[in-house]
């Protein structure tokens, strides 16, 4: 007999939605589910019928963690560099947006997976924690580079030390989350926020995303360079020449889809 899957995948028009599904562990990570989700991601990135994506978490909690019933079962950094980060990297690597739908708890890795999004979405009710040194760990999967770059270094230090709680309407303050809303309309405004940026043009939204995250870690004059090539692409395509038209002539253009690289089909 085959394991029960751990991931559900749901689409909603160009809108992809994955769900952490171990809702009696509140969604704690196990290799299974590292691995469904690290595959799943790369699919997604993959196709072009798909132009934003949600993860959220089934029931009550995001992600708890690291599944403790685990903890010691193999090589950690093993698991970490092999089976966490590759998760990660396909977050930040595909051309979609991705919106991290965080209700209840979102602790430790979990935490960390919220982090790597490019969006997040809370709930009134969810909360961020760092709750790596309560049981005698180092903040992982990728919390350090994420939290110091987001926070800066005391208030880094405090909250990992700490394993400080963060309510959803701080980590709106910190800028470690985009919006909140009521829990009730969480999945249902995060799906509405994913089409809203499938809408877009495709090469404009992976050319934005590309250079924000180069941002982050590289210098202003390689930021500039890459802008400059990236404009170029994007003023190229049908889609610019559409609004341009619109603009222009103060009426829609002809109705066309666009395809991934921003030309319309």
């Amino acid at each position: 007999m085959s394991a029960q899957r751990q991931l559900a995948l749901e689409r909603d028009g160009a809108v992809a939605v994955l769900l952490l599904d171990r809702p009696e562990a509140l969604n704690a990570f196990t290799r299974q589910l590292r691995g469904e989700l690290g595959e799943a991601l790369h699919r997604l990135a993959g196709d072009e019928a798909i132009r934003a994506v949600v993860l959220g978490g089934r029931g009550r909690a995001f992600c708890a963690g690291a599944d403790l019933k685990e903890a010691g079962s193999g090589n950690v950094e093993r698991e970490l560099l092999e089976e966490y980060l590759p998760c990660f990297e396909a977050i930040a690597a595909m051309d979609k947006p991705v919106i991290a739908a965080v209700a209840g708890p979102a602790s430790g890795v979990g935490m960390s997976l919220a982090l790597h999004c490019d969006l997040l979405l809370m709930a009134e009710d969810a909360y961020l924690s760092a709750a790596f040194s309560r049981i005698g760990l180092v903040p992982d999967g990728g919390a350090s580079w994420l939290l110091v770059r987001q926070l800066g270094y005391r208030r880094a230090l405090q909250l990992a030390l700490e394993s400080e709680r963060i309510p959803a309407a701080r980590a709106l303050e910190l800028g470690l989350a985009n919006r909140v809303v009521p829990a009730a309309e969480l999945m249902a405004e995060a799906v509405r926020w994913a089409g809203r940026l499938a809408a877009l043009s495709p090469a404009a939204v992976a050319g934005t995303k590309r250079l924000m995250r180069l941002a982050a870690q590289a210098g202003f004059d390689e930021v500039f360079r890459r802008e400059a090539v990236l404009q170029e692409a994007c003023g190229a395509s049908a889609y610019f020449r559409e609004r341009l038209e619109e603009f222009r002539n103060k009426r829609p253009a002809t109705k066309s889809v666009a395809g991934k690289d921003g030309e319309r089909r």
